[in-house]
């Protein structure tokens, strides 16, 4: 059996290639399914009113456990990004808060906060479609790009961050030591 070869695109992208032309054509396949389901959920949710153009699709054994769409608006919660709906549904249904049995499917690039949400939930595979210019371009928040890229460029929103000084550190600290005990999962 050959191995894989890793092979870097010219737009940045790394991918395997297979030895398995079959196998490749069987994934490309699978993520334009999901993919274009992903999609679909967005243009519903714009239909509907819930939020931006942005959906999501979360798959288990190659069936779909939840499709979702951006519910900002319905639900006048700026953390109701498509991603981070259909997470939060997932670990519903399946009753679970780890999916790494999953993968999911998103209709742009996901922001910090969607790509953090799939980090920790433990997803084992992300696809997505569009870049996040597509949605920078019609005026969604600049700071994708940057925090995804580590560039100033888009850079427009500014926030202050400071570590608590003193007692108040010590005090959020020892929390964690505390109820470590409790967690036996992480």
């Amino acid at each position: 059996m050959e191995e894989a070869n890793v092979v870097e695109a010219k737009d940045g992208t790394i991918s395997v290639a297979s030895a398995f032309a079959c196998l490749q054509e069987a994934v490309q396949d699978k993520d334009h399914k999901f993919i274009t389901r992903a999609v679909e959920e967005a243009y519903i949710g714009v239909e509907c009113g819930h939020g931006g153009p942005f959906g999501a699709v979360i798959v288990r054994n190659d069936e779909i456990v939840v499709s979702c769409h951006n519910m900002v608006l319905e639900g006048t919660d700026p953390t109701a990004h498509a991603e981070v709906t259909a997470i939060r549904e997932a670990c519903k249904k399946l009753n679970k808060i780890e999916l790494s049995d999953c993968e999911i499917y998103a209709s742009c690039e996901p922001c910090p906060m969607c790509f953090g949400a799939i980090h920790l939930s433990r997803i084992k595979r992300l696809a997505y479609g569009a870049k996040a210019e597509a949605a920078i371009a019609i005026g969604f928040d600049d700071f994708i790009a940057d925090a995804l890229r580590g560039t100033g460029f888009y850079q427009k929103a500014y926030l202050e961050i400071k570590r608590a000084d003193g007692n108040a550190s010590h005090i959020a600290e020892q929390v964690f030591e505390k109820t470590k005990a409790k967690f036996p999962i992480y």
